[in-house]
């Protein structure tokens, strides 16, 4: 593994560029070549997603990817960042316990290389927020849409469109952020809803699908090059109309930095 980022995006970075009011850009990767390429064009974050059981291995959702198959992606991320920093998804049913979350985060950290873990929370995972981030782990919560819980919503819906699931998204951005996390994503909610949240913490807030009001945007990689199985997101866009990947993911870094992305 590279000696990675000794004098890249950091955390400290991370809440700087949200005081100056500079734009965070991220995006997916799940391999050491699109990583390299992230990287070398100035990205932020790169995010090595669970979203891989769907555009690597082909399945219909996140919930089949395991620890070992977010290890072994991770660890490819990292072998090849230089610069950005890199955040992995704890997948379905790693972190249903203090003890259980722990040793996740501590297999994706050693043995994966990652800088930061994000995992999808309610207010019921304060308490496992709290206890990582007591034990040096930085922190990303995912709010909103959740698709590691998408067989008991029942569907990719926008969330927090009702007052009362609204004021509940909101309250657990603040009991995660007094819990201990470093870093809020928001996916699918109601722009309106992700300018408050972001108004609210003091925590860079990223969005998906989430409006221009957040701090930070990320997309999947393989929605900005126009190759994603299925459906494509409403949300995302297709930078490919650049000519190389090289110059869709320039492309991309700059809207999100000027704010010319997303437009509403």
């Amino acid at each position: 593994m590279s000696a990675q980022n000794s004098v890249g995006t950091s955390i400290n970075s991370l809440r700087q560029m949200r005081e100056r009011k500079e734009k965070i850009a991220c995006l997916t990767a799940y391999d050491a070549a699109f990583a390299k390429v992230l990287d070398e064009a100035g990205m932020d974050v790169i995010l090595v997603g669970d979203s891989l059981g769907m555009v690597v291995q082909g399945n219909s959702s996140t919930v089949s990817v395991t620890m070992e198959d977010m290890i072994y992606h991770t660890r490819c991320v990292a072998s090849a960042v230089a610069s950005a920093l890199v955040i992995a998804d704890m997948p379905f049913m790693s972190y249903s316990n203090v003890d259980n979350a722990l040793h996740n985060a501590t297999l994706l950290m050693q043995e994966g290389g990652a800088q930061m873990v994000k995992l999808e929370a309610t207010q019921r995972q304060a308490e496992i927020v709290s206890e990582l981030s007591a034990c040096g782990v930085p922190v990303c919560a995912h709010l909103g849409l959740r698709p590691q819980y998408i067989h008991k919503i029942g569907g990719y819906q926008i969330q927090g469109t009702d007052n009362d699931s609204a004021d509940a998204i909101l309250q657990a951005a603040v009991a995660l952020q007094n819990a201990g996390a470093d870093l809020l994503l928001v996916e699918c909610i109601p722009a309106s809803l992700a300018a408050q949240i972001t108004n609210t913490v003091e925590l860079p807030v990223i969005g998906i699908g989430a409006g221009r009001d957040c701090d930070g945007q990320i997309l999947v990689l393989q929605d900005i090059l126009g190759i994603t199985p299925g459906k494509t997101p409403p949300f995302a866009k297709n930078y490919m109309g650049n000519g190389t990947i090289q110059n869709a993911v320039r492309a991309y870094i700059k809207e999100v930095k000027s704010g010319e992305f997303p437009p509403a």
